[in-house]
């Protein structure tokens, strides 16, 4: 017998707003299979409001109003039974996030979490990472975000250590992250990972997604430290302009891919990782899965 059912996601960053609709394919006697079947992301870089001003701008306010009530047509088109929107970094410390959400959810009809950084590292640290990794390595996940990054210890398939830093690509872009910050997470990284004789880096978040896919590696592959810093390297040589038109990055992409691969490397460096693996996974994967195992609330439609 086979059921198939449709589960929605929404992820309200602080760079980008994105919804992913999954397919959760049951069959007797088999393992669930979570498949994703539609993924739209708006750039509407909510970071650079409250990182900079503490609130929203009336801007970015109507923008969120136009995408969540597009977002809840096309969870109504796709016939979706349940859905969980979280909103991070940047929503949990916009003075006027409550105000916004209230908006929201009159208005479009989708009540919005706010989640504070742990919560957020463990529904990450909850996607499909099982079928990643080998379960006799230790792994250091890095997931890089517009205002924070989730940071996990994976040893032998078991998560020991999980902790958000305010350290994202919108803050370092605005450059407002204390050095203190970055001597917090060397400290923290170096601590937790001394003890592992060899350690690997998984990254997630979008910009690693799209080095990845620019270097051609196949997937399953690790991209180096070598190659990691060569590309870093490359980048700074062009101008914003350049990477667009000579990079054909995105123009919401060309920005901060610089300061999300200074994270990574970072991590890398003080970790001793020389491998960085890309499973192309994060929040919005980490939503559908919980929801289904039911370890958090949703909303059903």
């Amino acid at each position: 017998m086979l059921k198939i059912q449709k589960y929605a996601a929404i992820d309200i960053g602080s760079n980008a707003v994105r919804l992913l609709i999954s397919n959760i394919i049951e069959q007797d006697d088999e393992p669930v299979i979570f498949k994703k079947n539609s993924l739209v992301r708006i750039p509407i870089r909510l970071g650079a409001d409250v990182f900079l001003n503490g609130e929203i701008s009336e801007y970015n306010q109507q923008r969120m109003l136009d995408t969540m009530m597009a977002f809840s047509l096309i969870i109504k088109s796709h016939g979706v039974m349940r859905y969980k929107a979280c909103a991070t970094s940047a929503m949990r410390e916009a003075k006027n996030s409550d105000g916004l959400t209230k908006k929201i959810a009159e208005s479009c009809g989708i009540n919005i979490e706010i989640i504070d950084g742990d919560e957020e590292a463990a529904i990450i640290a909850a996607t499909d990472l099982q079928s990643f990794i080998n379960p006799n390595k230790t792994y250091l996940y890095v997931d890089v975000g517009g205002g924070s990054t989730e940071f996990s210890i994976i040893h032998n398939g078991d998560k020991k250590q999980s902790k958000s830093f305010k350290i994202g690509t919108v803050r370092l872009l605005n450059d407002i992250v204390k050095n203190e910050t970055w001597l917090e997470l060397e400290s923290w990284i170096k601590t937790h990972t001394k003890q592992y004789e060899k350690i690997e880096l998984i990254g997630s978040g979008g910009n690693i997604n799209k080095i990845f896919k620019i270097s051609g590696k196949d997937a399953g592959k690790p991209l180096t430290y070598f190659y990691l810093t060569s590309y870093y390297k490359m980048l700074q040589n062009y101008s914003y302009e350049e990477r667009i038109t000579k990079l054909n990055l995105n123009q919401d992409r060309a920005d901060v891919i610089i300061p999300a691969t200074r994270i990574y490397l970072s991590a890398m460096k003080w970790s001793g990782a020389k491998d960085i693996y890309v499973p192309k996974i994060g929040l919005s994967d980490g939503i559908i899965k919980s929801m289904y195992y039911e370890t958090v609330s949703s909303v059903i439609v």
